[in-house]
């Protein structure tokens, strides 16, 4: 078990369904009829043209030409084609997506055994397997959309913030900012992860060596003073190093609690900004790199007169506060073991009823905000009306949309999944951290106009990857529901295709 074995899991998955993929479907389809054109103009030279549809930067058509330009040589050697342009074929460009996924699931095992270092090789190659059949994710990979590439870039920019190595960090969020120039939110998750961590550590070394100091003084009043302090110290020291990053004790999750979540949030916030101000200078050398590419970004959207490439119109930035509503429930149910359950129903429930007036006021203020953001903010997109080969097409009509009702009916629940996923994550993260991580979603989520399940992809992988699921059983739930989902989407995606009478060729489902 390990990094070598996730590879290969994986690897056995994706290399015989991207066979069958490739096989029934080996046209270029929905957005691809955008992307490989545009991909193979890139592989003939051609670095000007430019497809005014295409609403995204060249990032992944650059990942490809080194993916193709890695098997050219052996190809061009056993005459199966005469020309680099002629080896960028569709299935090629999308075997860069099934490359990236191994490589992906590779860096989402790293990242569980560094905020999970306790965790023994087989059950973090359990979490990681599970993780690589996400649905969005599973299911981009073998198709040229940008996904996958986004998500690798992601959380391998997360990575090497982890282990401490930001310049590369940085390189590596370029990287996803050229993919999709949404992740510039993202890679500022990322930094801002990096200074809480930093400022953490230095707090932790601060407390050292005050303890350190004291057990010196100690020494002089005599050995047993010295073995009182000492043992002290260490418990302490202990205590202090179990909240640096994500090791802390996962036995003995904290109790969620609103009123005390609010106070150690703004102790956290204390803690943090008198530290930073302390070792600003080292700060601002260490992170330098994400500034510089937070200055780049603000250029190219000055130049450019708008965050997306192409189709300005149709991807205008808009007040999609229902949004946040639709991702909270999607990424919950998606963790059902862990969110719909009794047992954390009844948690839910003791922690607000404990504070009774300031609970009920909690819970009212939610439902209020969600309700407003429902009936105010709720946008219904040309796109998501039009087009009935999306998922999301017939959810919109045959659920939320069905009754002018049922909107608002499922606000509790949207209440519900977002206050599940806060206390989860407050048990094991600092509160600073839930809190950037609610606002980087939002600065994500909210200004799109368009219901796209493909959005919530990122931010439900740093969700789940610090919820600390312990149970092997959950997980193992979970992968059930995956494959599940996997199976049903795959089949009707190759097998249930569909004519439109106002328009020539296959049509077929699609998330």
């Amino acid at each position: 078990m390990g990094r070598l074995a996730v590879g290969v899991i994986v690897s056995c998955w994706v290399i015989p369904i991207s066979i069958l993929v490739n096989r029934i479907v080996p046209d270029p389809y929905m957005d691809e009829i955008f992307h490989v054109p545009q991909a193979r103009h890139y592989c003939k030279g051609n670095f000007t043209s430019w497809d005014p549809m295409i609403t995204t930067p060249p990032g992944l058509y650059f990942l490809s030409l080194a993916h193709v330009a890695s098997f050219f040589p052996g190809i061009l050697c056993i005459q199966a084609v005469s020309s680099f342009f002629d080896a960028c074929s569709t299935a090629a460009l999308r075997s860069t997506n099934g490359v990236l996924a191994v490589i992906c699931s590779i860096v989402v095992y790293e990242i569980i055994s560094q905020l999970r270092p306790e965790l023994d090789k087989r059950r973090a190659t359990l979490y990681t397997v599970v993780l690589a059949l996400y649905p969005l994710h599973w299911f981009f990979t073998y198709l040229y959309y940008t996904d996958v590439a986004s998500l690798t870039a992601v959380l391998a920019s997360y990575l090497m913030c982890m282990k401490k190595n930001y310049p590369l960090s940085a390189v590596l969020g370029a990287l996803a900012v050229l993919v999709r120039q949404t992740n510039i939110v993202w890679i500022l998750f990322v930094g801002c992860s990096g200074i809480i961590n930093y400022t953490i550590g230095v707090q932790t070394d601060k407390h050292c060596e005050q303890l350190d100091d004291s057990s010196e003084l100690d020494q002089k009043d005599g050995q047993l003073s010295l073995g009182k302090t000492a043992a002290t110290g260490s418990n302490l020291r202990r205590r202090r190093l179990s909240n640096f990053v994500d090791t802390s004790d996962h036995s003995s999750p904290k109790n969620f609690s609103p009123s005390s979540n609010s106070s150690d949030l703004i102790d956290d916030i204390k803690e943090i900004l008198i530290t930073s101000w302390y070792i600003k200078w080292r700060l601002l050398l260490l992170f330098s790199p994400y500034a510089v590419l937070l200055v780049a970004f603000v250029g190219f959207v000055y130049w450019n007169g708008s965050i997306v490439l192409g189709a300005k119109e149709a991807h205008a930035v808009s007040p999609h506060f229902a949004q946040l509503m639709y991702f909270s429930l999607i990424s919950a149910l998606l963790m059902v073991p862990v969110h719909f359950t009794l047992s954390q129903t009844a948690v839910l429930f003791q922690s607000f009823c404990k504070l009774r007036v300031l609970g009920i006021v909690l819970c009212l203020t939610g439902l209020t905000t969600a309700f407003l953001s429902v009936h105010f903010f709720s946008i219904a997109h040309p796109y998501l009306l039009a087009d009935n080969r999306h998922y999301t097409f017939y959810i919109w009509r045959k659920i939320i949309n069905v009754h002018w009702s049922t909107k608002y009916l499922m606000v509790p629940l949207y209440v519900y999944s977002w206050f599940s996923i806060l206390s989860v994550l407050a048990k094991f993260q600092k509160k600073v951290w839930v809190l950037v991580y609610f606002l980087a979603c939002a600065a994500v989520l909210i200004p799109s106009p368009l219901i796209e399940f493909r959005y919530y992809t990122i931010p439900f992988f740093f969700l789940i990857l610090h919820s600390h699921v312990n149970s092997d059983r959950n997980w193992v739930l979970m992968g059930i529901l995956y494959t599940v989902i996997n199976i049903f989407t795959m089949a009707m995606f190759l097998f249930k295709p569909f004519s439109w009478h106002h328009e020539a060729g296959i049509q077929r489902f699609i998330w």
